[in-house]
């Protein structure tokens, strides 16, 4: 290597950073070396100042997990004593075919499905399982193939579930996948290549997560929906495109770079009108299209994210009959698999071209092929295999079953093969045989299986048309062959069947196929509900069935079972238990599910009265319903601890007041207020009982129950009481003990059984976990059962254990569940067990062969026996009812008698199972009490230090921070075998003094470079884009305004048709007349934007302008940087800003490479630990094994490897409670002697027991197998010495070889952890040491970077000064240009103004010519006065009212003569000559007064615009001078970053090359002077010799272009003249034709529009609608004058009435004066006296008259008023 100084090229340093290592402690240490050596720090690149990606260190090919390490095992409390091992995992019978996807096929004969907790590996043609358990013991999600069939992948599901890979055939754990998702894994899918894994998760993240499971890294995630996601897939094609699908949606996501990264995007799939489905299946197709299935059967076509077309059959029909569960697309062909167990084959091609044909969006079409499987058989997945090259499919059925099937449909196709069936659903019960090794269960799905789970095999089913519900082997003393069994079914039936061997028939001998048959020996329906519960009593007398329809049927066992009767339950029955043969009488304990059990006494064959009923009235019955006590305890609980505080607090008060009183202070003892206490919560009692799940009996009338719901998490000790309540409903029976369950709240106990052979309690739990309890004693406790053993067996979810049963010899143990599994486990013992227990089938029946095959209840609405035994009762009560009617009453008479006789006898019996306490134990709880003070004191011991505490533990820290935090230890790992070793870097923490300058990267500079481009470019794109707005035809528009107006409710009611068939035409006329104008306009339009788009002759293409700018600007300049012809670019520029960034980088790329590295180094010293407690494990295991040879026959063990004290520098300062109580006690006598010590006790203490070699255990159970092992091989060997055999001394013998051959594998073994071990010391040291180079590199680049920065410095000052100069003449500029746009818009306002004036002065004056009209012989005169005359008036005016000065040149077009004019002409002006209008002349002064005003204000508007223009300019000669100031000083700027550049160019960096890296040799020898050569690196020269090869294919390319386009440009050229010559010639025959019909040229355009005089159309229609108007009106009128006439007749006729009335009052007045007078002449003297009633009288009379006179004259007025109205 050869090291010189030169001038060198500025740049920023390039180093290619170490993987970081993988955080798994197992992974392959080894890790990809980073080549620094090729790299060359001479070259700038711009990528160098980005943080290089930190890329995890991969692990190894060849890593594998231990099986210890990954599988979940049982669970076993520290005080119990039975092994862990209680139960061994057997054989698996069942299978969860409900599960979506539970069929997985390694090989052409390997099947794996889940079974619980475990995946379970089948091989079909041997039937044997391999088993793999779950890690977390939480259950399992799913499981997947890999696509080359060598791994596989088990999701599991719990708390932060993990994924593990598994290889196939070993079955190794490979890979862990970990934080995919929070609960549970749903599905999985590896893509097409097998290098990525695809998950989804359950509720509540949905994570749909990416890994690259070989590193187990993820890559992507993302939320996956919001509801549940069933399933997600790769695409078979492209694999960066995923599809998932639940719960009314489908997702379509993509794996897209973006500029962060790589990212996951999902498109929604939009279902539109069609209706939304739940998406269980979808395939996508090679062209990115996605094929669906739905819930009612079709197919659905996605593209883009929509439903392109839905596929269906002919006629509409579904393509299946009920929900798609899987689409298969296949060497070209799409099969679809439906619930319906159709398999669908249909054409591929038909489906991808698929277009809508209607709106219903439905396109029809046929399969190909088909296969239909059968009736009862429901698909949900299939899986493809090559079996000997030839393709098979294996189906799940969820009706329990696994299907061979071959689809390739042609004649040599094989008939499908059912290789598995299994339950389908839940086990609903199971049974044992009482004699061997059988069992049988039942399921919902109709059948009964007979298995032997001594050989692990299924013997029989039988199927029934009802699922069954309960099973129970009858015991030996009901059948002594043991092959009875009695199950229910859901409709109520109970049948009895009985197994046996078929080879044992008389002539039946070896005919059988098979090796047990089940047979139907008798058929009992004696219930309306499901049957729950069977049980037989313990003689075998007496057989009970529960069902949910509240009663409990009694049968006596004979030969046939006979009904005694029935009785009647409060709720429906859950379980049934018939009391111990230790009971002194036999009871049935009835649990029912509503919180009610009932005892009753076995019922005595042939007592019971069943002439009429089978209901049992009189059998004396016990009630207990259950009364919630948890609420109880839970407050007992809290009152206790609230007590236990408050004397806990008073006893520490009484303390302080006595330590008070110790130290002589007085303090009174007054007792404190006592803080109120938060209330207790109320008793909580469930408003519905919790269900009793199971229960057993403890004593006579006593029994344990377990609940659900509520009050789960408790035994429950209970008692019949002697109550004889009435209604059983009213009763509170509160359980008399309690036994608290540990974690039983939410999972509570389902099944419970006994092993009586090793006092065992089986509890089977809700999430399928088993629990074992061993009985110590007889009788529970909550000591007895405080301890147990637990293992998760079935599904954690829907696995609830449904029966727990043990064997005939209680040597295995089998359980069922909800998940549709049976297992077998075998029970651990101290006696060997046999290998394989042989089942003896029972023999058959004497008679069975010739027995008829009995009769089954086939229809589930058949009649119970009570319902029969009613009917057949009713029938013969309607036959003789008339004959026994009295014999009948009487009986009834004698029967009510002998039940009275029944109940008193039943009261007179004694009192009998009292509670009677005869010894006394100790409360468990006072111990529990104990410990809970002990706590308490500690805790407040605690409590009292926690501040001193808190206090050290600080100071303690920040003693780490300023003195341990800030150094990393460097330790030296050794090697074992040689001398070698190798050292971590002495590191400290990374300096933040260039943090600031990391996240401000931009210089001011760059700022204001980028505000002065952005000005420059909006001064240059300046465009103007002419406007044009289409002309609105205002007719039209008013003529629409106006038909609106008459569209009112009122004018329409006027209107007639003939108006409004005139107002259509017109609005026909106008819609033409506008539709023709649009078309013009369009034309016109058209025309116009065809102009725009005609390129100039000056015109550049803006994407070739594009390219070439872009071209420009990063051409680069290959020139050396200290020519002075050197460009120096933008981003080249340097400043302290950027150069800080440099040299912050280069620290943070060395600190992580140097961190990596001592990760490496620490995970080799932990590796190197890991070896060493494994050889000595290893030798404890050679020394064992030396125990039992000859001391001739040992090898040398080799010595254990010892950890050197500076390979754990960290155990120096760490410290235990041992090592600081050493301290205290130092430090004590230290004080004591004051004497100073020689060294450092502590630190001794520190290193004593931290760096000595742990010494081996007395009780470690290596050593005590050893000893054990030896004191057994010298027995043997004395017992060989006694009496020697010959099968002895070849056991012997056989474990001599044995022995020595472990002997040997073990030593080797040692030297080989040894050997690779210094191995990988020396690979990674030498790794180091050309990290060391790279180091020593980086760090002369750091001192370059330095002196860099001093110079950079000391220029920033004037370069500062330059910029701020730079940026004020920007801002200066940018004001200029915004004033300078603002004048410019004022002028163009101004001369807008300018141009309206003066037209309205051309109007003024057209308007004057038209006045005048023509040969107006005064035209002269008033012409004059318009422009001469009117200017004096004008400038008198402006005297007087605005008192102004006068302005000679205001007007110049005024005559001379005219501005002296005098007061004549004013007269003059103002009198109208003879034979002139005045109308005229009044019209010509107003003119005249309306040019004046124009005039003025046009005069204005010109000094405005004057003034503005005069303004502009200044401004843009300052814009100009402001521009040449900008670029003089950018000018500047740029010599001095030139400046800047020659001086850094004068710093010598060191460049460490090797000798095959100088390539300028001067004959052939190494030049002594390199100053005239240059560092370029090998990529940049292989660039730029491949571009000159591209440059030149791009010049030829180019030409031939250039040349096609000029001969392109010439035919152009030639089109473009004949396309000139034909439009001249169309234009000229046009102006033919045109003169030829109109005799002129005319314009075609101003003709259509004038075609139409819509104004004239539009004033006929509102002329005729005004004559209607008025016609109506007057109408109108002429009716109302009728009126007015009828009335004035009336009025007449009535005026005419009272003028008679009038006449005759007058006639009567004129006879009344008349005698009057008579009377006054004749008969004065008589009537003297009387003259005073004369004179009232004749008051009186005048006064009436009077009144009638006012009438008269108001009836005058009325019929005058009324003949006014009538005119």
């Amino acid at each position: 290597m050869v090291f010189f100084t030169t001038p060198r090229e500025r740049g920023h340093p390039s180093f290619p950073m170490e993987q970081e290592p993988a955080e798994d402690a197992q992974a392959d240490p080894s890790g990809a070396e980073g080549n620094l050596d090729e790299q060359d720090n001479s070259q700038v690149s711009s990528e160098s100042q980005k943080r290089p990606e930190e890329v995890k260190k991969k692990i190894a090919e060849t890593f594998f997990y231990t099986c210890e390490d990954v599988y979940s095992g049982p669970y076993a409390t520290d005080d119990l004593e039975i092994s862990t091992d209680l139960l061994i995992f057997k054989h698996s019978f069942g299978y969860d075919c409900t599960r979506p996807v539970n069929l997985m096929m390694m090989d052409g004969h390997t099947v794996g499905y889940i079974a619980g907790n475990q995946v379970v590996l089948q091989n079909l043609r041997t039937k044997y399982q391999k088993y793999i358990r779950s890690s977390g013991g939480g259950g399992i999600g799913f499981i997947t193939a890999h696509p080359s069939k060598e791994y596989f992948a088990v999701g599991e599901k719990g708390k932060k579930p993990n994924i593990v890979i598994y290889t196939y055939p070993s079955v190794r754990p490979y890979r862990i996948l970990k934080g995919g998702t929070e609960v549970a894994y749903v599905f999985g899918d590896f893509n097409h290549t097998g290098t990525f894994l695809a998950s989804v998760g359950s509720s509540p993240d949905y994570m749909l997560t990416i890994w690259d499971w070989k590193q187990e890294e993820t890559l992507l995630r993302s939320k996956a929906f919001a509801q549940d996601v069933y399933k997600v897939m790769f695409s078979a094609e492209n694999e960066e495109h995923l599809t998932t699908g639940g719960s009314g949606h489908i997702r379509f996501w993509k794996m897209a770079l973006t500029l962060t990264g790589l990212k996951l995007q999902g498109a929604l799939g939009r279902f539109g009108k069609t209706a939304v489905s739940d998406i269980i299946s979808f395939v996508e197709l090679p062209d990115g299209k996605v094929v669906s299935g739905t819930e009612w059967g079709n197919l659905l076509l996605w593209e883009g994210g929509l439903i392109k077309v839905e596929l269906c059959q002919a006629g509409h029909k579904p393509c299946h009959e009920g929900p798609v569960r899987q689409l298969v697309f296949d060497e070209g062909e799409l099969y679809s698999v439906g619930k319906d167990g159709v398999i669908r084959m249909w054409n591929f091609e038909v489906i991808d071209t698929a277009d809508p044909v209607d709106d219903t969006g439905l396109v029809e079409m046929e399969p190909m092929n088909e296969l239909w499987l059968g009736k009862n058989v429901s698909l949900n997945f299939m899986t493809k295999i090559l079996d000997h090259g030839q393709p098979f499919w294996y189906a799940q059925d969820t009706s329990g079953a696994i299907w061979k099937l071959d689809l390739t449909f042609s004649n040599m196709t094989h008939d499908p093969e059912r290789v598995c069936t299994f339950h389908s659903g839940r086990i609903e019960a199971i049974g044992v045989s009482p004699f061997t090794c059988l069992m049988a269960t039942t399921a919902l799905d109709r059948s009964v299986r007979i298995y032997d789970f001594g050989s692990n095999s299924q013997l029989s089913v039988i199927k029934f048309k009802q699922g069954g519900t309960a099973l129970t082997w009858a015991p030996a003393v009901v059948n002594p062959e043991g092959g009875l069994i009695a199950v229910g079914f859901e409709d109520g039936v109970v049948r009895i069947i009985e197994v046996y061997d078929p080879k044992l028939l008389p002539g039946h001998e070896g005919q059988a196929k098979e090796s047990a048959e089940i047979n139907l020996k008798q058929v009992l329906k004696p219930h309306t509900a499901a049957v729950t519960a069977l049980a037989y009593e313990r003689k075998g007398d007496v057989f009970a069935t529960g069902s949910k329809d509240k009663t409990v049927f009694f049968f006596a066992i004979e030969d046939k079972y006979k009904p005694i009767g029935f009785i009647c339950v409060p709720g429906p029955v859950q379980a049934l238990q018939w009391s111990p043969p230790s009971h002194d009488k036999s009871t049935l304990l009835i649990l029912c599910e509503n919180g009610f059990a009932v005892q009753v006494p076995a019922p005595l064959p042939g007592k019971q009265d069943t002439e009429t009923t089978y209901h049992i009235k009189n059998l004396p019955t016990q009630y207990f319903h259950f009364y919630s006590i948890k609420s109880r305890i839970k407050l007992e609980e809290e009152i206790v601890r609230r007590e236990k505080a408050k004397q806990e607090k008073e006893k520490a008060r009484l303390e302080w007041i006595k330590q008070q009183k110790e130290m002589g202070l007085e303090v009174e003892e007054t007792k404190e207020e006592e803080p109120e206490e938060e209330p207790l919560p109320p008793p909580y009692i469930p408003e519905e009982p919790s269900p009793i799940l199971c229960g057993f009996y403890s004593a006579p009338g006593k029994f344990w129950l377990s609940l659900g719901g509520y009050d789960s998490g408790f035994l429950y000790h209970c008692a019949f009481s002697h109550d004889d309540e009435e209604d059983p409903e009213k009763r509170k029976d509160e359980p008399f003990d309690v036994i608290p369950m540990e974690d039983t709240n939410d999972n509570p106990i389902h099944q419970i059984s006994f092993c009586t052979s090793n006092p065992l309690m089986f509890c089977g739990m809700q999430d399928g976990s088993l629990r074992a309890y061993p009985l110590s004693v007889k009788e529970l406790s909550a000591d007895v059962l405080k301890d147990y053993w637990y293992m998760n067996v079935h599904d954690n979810d829907n696995g609830q254990i449904r029966g727990i049963c043990c064997s005939h010899d209680e040597r295995c143990l089998i359980t069922c569940g909800g998940d549709g599994n049976i297992f077998t486990f075998d029970l651990w013992s101290e006696e060997e067990l046999p290998k394989e227990l042989k089942v003896i089938i029972p023999p058959p029946r004497s008679g069975l062969e010739k027995e008829k095959a009995t009769e089954d209840i086939k229809d589930p609405n058949a009649y119970t026996i009570e319902e029969y035994k009613q009917k057949k009762e009713y029938e013969r009560k309607m036959k003789e009812a008339e004959e026994k009617k009295n014999k009948k009453r009487k009986e009834l008479s004698a029967l009510r008698q002998d039940f009275v006789f029944l109940l008193q006898k039943n009261q007179e019996l004694p009192k009998h199972m009292q509670l009677h306490r005869e010894e006394f134990e100790m409360d468990h709880r006072i111990f529990e009490e104990l410990d809970r003070q002990t706590l308490k004191r500690i805790q407040l011991v605690q409590e009292k230090l926690a501040w001193e505490h808190e206090k050290q533990l600080i100071g303690l820290q920040k003693l780490q921070r300023q003195f341990r935090d800030s150094l990393e230890f460097t330790l030296t790992v050794h090697a074992i075998q040689s001398n070698h070793q190798i050292s971590t870097y002495s590191l400290l923490t990374v300096s933040e003094k260039y943090a600031q300058h990391k996240k401000h990267g931009n210089s001011k500079w760059t700022v204001l470079k980028e505000k002065w481009t952005a000005l420059k470019e909006a001064e240059q794109a300046e465009e103007e884009i002419p406007s044009e707005t289409s002309p609105v035809h205002r007719e039209s528009v008013a003529f629409e305004n106006e038909a609106e107006m008459l569209e009112t409710p009122e004018v329409q009611k006027l209107t007639t048709r003939y108006i409004e068939s005139r107002r259509q035409k017109i609005r026909r006329l106008v819609e033409k007349y506008d539709a023709l104008k649009a078309k013009i306009m369009k034309r016109r339009a058209e025309w116009n934007e065809l102009y725009k788009s005609k390129p100039r002759d000056i015109y550049e293409d803006s994407k070739d302008a594009e390219e070439i700018k872009e071209a420009q600007e990063n051409i680069g300049c290959y020139r050396l940087k200290t020519a002075t012809n050197y460009t120096l670019t933008e981003d080249e520029r340097i400043s302290t800003e950027k150069k800080m960034m440099q040299l912050a980088t280069l620290e943070e790329l060395m600190h992580n490479m140097k961190v990596n590295m001592n990760k490496e180094i620490m995970s080799l010293r932990d590796l190197k630990v890991s070896i060493i407690d494994e050889i000595k494990s290893l030798v404890k295991k050679v020394k064992s094994i030396q125990a039992s040879l000859d001391v001739s026959e040992h090898l040398p063990i080799p010595l254990i490897p010892q950890l050197h004290p500076d390979e754990v520098p960290e155990k120096i300062v760490e410290y235990n409670s041992d090592v600081l109580l050493k301290f205290r006690e130092e430090q004590a006598a230290k004080a004591k002697l004051k004497e100073p010590l020689e060294g450092c006790p502590s630190s001794r203490a520190f290193r004593h027991v931290f760096l000595q070699t742990p010494p081996v255990e007395e009780d470690d159970p290596v050593a005590q197998a050893g000893d054990a092992s030896a004191v057994v091989t010298e027995e043997a060997f004395e017992m060989e010495k006694a009496e020697p055999t010959e099968m002895e001394l070849e056991i012997l013998k056989r474990e001599k070889i044995k022995n020595l051959y472990l002997q040997e594998t073990l030593i080797k073994k040692i030297n080989t952890l040894v050997i690779n071990f210094d191995a990988e010391l020396r690979l990674l040291r030498h790794k180091k040491l050309k990290m060391d180079v790279q180091m020593k590199s980086a760090s002369l680049r750091c001192i370059t970077c330095c002196e860099e920065l001093l110079i950079l410095k000391k220029l920033e000052i004037h370069e500062d000064l330059l910029e701020e100069r730079i940026c004020a003449l920007i801002n200066e500029q940018e004001d200029t240009q915004s004033k300078l746009k603002s004048y410019l818009a004022q002028m163009e306002d101004r001369k807008c103004e300018i141009v309206m004036l003066q037209e309205r002065e051309k109007a003024l004056y057209a308007s004057f010519e038209a006045s005048l009209g023509e040969n107006n012989e005064f035209a002269d005169f008033l012409t004059n006065i318009l422009k001469a005359e009117v200017e004096c008036v004008e400038r008198e005016a402006d005297e007087e009212n605005e008192n102004e000065e006068e302005d000679d040149d205001k007007k110049p077009d005024l005559k001379t003569d005219e501005e002296n004019c005098g007061s004549e002409n004013v007269v003059f002006d103002s009198i109208c000559p003879e034979g002139c209008s005045e109308d005229l002349f009044l019209n010509t002064i107003q003119l005249r007064q309306q040019r004046i005003s124009i005039e003025k204000a046009l005069e204005e508007e010109k000094k405005v615009a004057a003034e503005l223009k005069k303004e502009y300019n200044a401004l843009a000669k300052k814009a100009k001078e402001l521009e040449t100031s900008l670029d003089t000083t950018s000018r500047e700027l740029e010599a001095f970053q030139w400046e800047k550049l020659h001086r850094l160019n004068e710093l010598y960096v060191v460049v460490p090359l090797r000798l095959h890296q100088v390539q300028c040799l001067v004959d052939g020898e190494m030049p002594r002077d390199f100053s005239q050569t240059l560092v370029f690196t090998n990529q940049s020269l292989q660039y730029l010799q491949k571009r000159i090869v591209d440059l030149r294919n791009e010049k030829i390319m180019q030409r031939e272009l250039h040349k096609k386009a000029r001969e392109q440009h010439k035919q152009l050229l030639q089109d473009k003249k004949e396309m000139e010559m034909e439009i001249q010639r169309l234009e000229e025959r046009c102006n033919h034709l045109m003169m030829e019909k109109f005799g002129r040229l005319v314009d075609f355009e101003a003709v259509q529009a004038h075609s139409v005089n819509i104004p004239m159309e539009q004033m006929r229609v509102r002329i005729m609608e005004k004559e209607y108007e008025h016609f109506v009106e007057l109408k109108e009128w002429e009716e109302r004058t009728v009126g007015l006439q009828h009335q004035l007749t009336t009025l007449t006729r009535e005026n005419t009435s009272k003028l008679h009335q009038l006449n005759k009052f007058c006639h009567e007045k004129h006879q009344l004066e008349t005698e009057l007078e008579s009377l006054t002449t004749g008969q004065g003297g008589e009537f003297e006296g009387t003259q005073s009633s004369d004179i009232k009288e004749t008051a009186r009379l005048e006064s009436r008259l009077m009144h009638m006179t006012y009438e008269v004259a108001l009836l005058r007025k009325e019929i005058n008023h009324g003949r006014i109205d009538g005119r």
